[in-house]
């Protein structure tokens, strides 16, 4: 849209008069957002005089990519979005957040800002839970838009073909190894190993390899086969190595605010298209 200017005029009089149904907090921010211009040249200033002979244009509203809307939506929600599509949702959980709602039925959980994410534009929208993390543990995780897809990838998950990658941080020095144990987790949901295989216990195998070490900690990449409740925080404190903050299992150091426990990568069969995938989280965590 543009105008004609016949007499010396403030640009935000002659706005009004191009724009009569729209406010003057509204007319300020076109002039914020750059979609005003005076013979072509942008003009920010609500107060500038545009003289006889000069031509007032208001710029259309830029269009924005998708990938640009899909950001914007994220950080309505308070999400970082590693990857989506329109059968699944990969995000970066941060820590300290529960990934699904308890029996308390809390509001603020990644699951649930998920949701709300898929419904922005569609009420219809929906994410299904497909595993879970600890609250306190941050990283990759995948949730599934279809019920089909849902069963596709807890299938992956109970079939062990899941690849699931994690980093963390331990007290004292340690060798790269592997635990096989047998977890219990008792009425309070405290999670340790059992003596020997029993019908309320479940196989946990824990394997991990040696980032870097110095004389008070060791930096280890660890890769679970299955994927049982503090699995690797029990492994490390059995290990003689608790994860740095976890007091829960016999830290005694808590030095970054938080357990030194990152999901920095997963990897398995898209349920669409049945080609392996593979999503990473950027290896900087809070600790590092």
């Amino acid at each position: 849209m543009k105008k004609d200017v016949h007499s010396e005029t403030i640009l935000l009089e002659i706005l009004k008069e191009m724009q009569p149904q729209a406010s003057t907090n509204v007319l300020r921010k076109m002039l914020t957002n750059q979609r005003i211009t005076v013979d072509g040249q942008t003009i920010h200033r609500a107060k500038h005089i545009v003289n006889e002979g000069q031509t007032v244009e208001i710029l259309p509203k830029p269009k924005i990519s998708a990938e640009e809307e899909q950001e914007i939506h994220a950080k309505t929600h308070d999400l970082d979005i590693l990857f989506e599509d329109d059968t699944l949702l990969v995000v970066n959980k941060p820590a300290g957040l529960l990934s699904v709602a308890t029996d308390r039925l809390e509001r603020n959980t990644l699951h649930n800002r998920c949701v709300e994410y898929c419904r922005e534009g569609n009420r219809n929208g929906w994410c299904f839970i497909v595993h879970r993390l600890d609250k306190a543990t941050s990283g990759v995780m995948v949730f599934a838009k279809s019920e089909i897809a849902k069963r596709d990838l807890q299938d992956q998950f109970a079939q062990q073909l899941v690849h699931r990658h994690y980093v963390t941080l331990v007290e004292g020095q340690t060798t790269s190894g592997q635990s096989d144990h047998y977890l219990i987790e008792d009425k309070n949901l405290r999670v340790y190993v059992a003596e020997k295989k029993t019908k309320n216990s479940k196989r946990a195998v824990t394997s991990w390899d040696v980032l870097a070490i110095n004389e008070a900690s060791t930096l280890l990449s660890v890769v679970i086969e299955t994927g049982r409740r503090h699995q690797i925080r029990v492994a490390m404190a059995e290990n003689g190595t608790p994860v740095v903050g976890d007091k829960t299992h016999g830290a005694i150091t808590n030095l970054h605010g938080r357990i030194c426990l990152h999901a920095v990568a997963l990897e398995f069969l898209h349920p669409l298209t049945d080609d392996p995938v593979r999503f990473e989280s950027e290896f900087n965590p809070a600790w590092r």
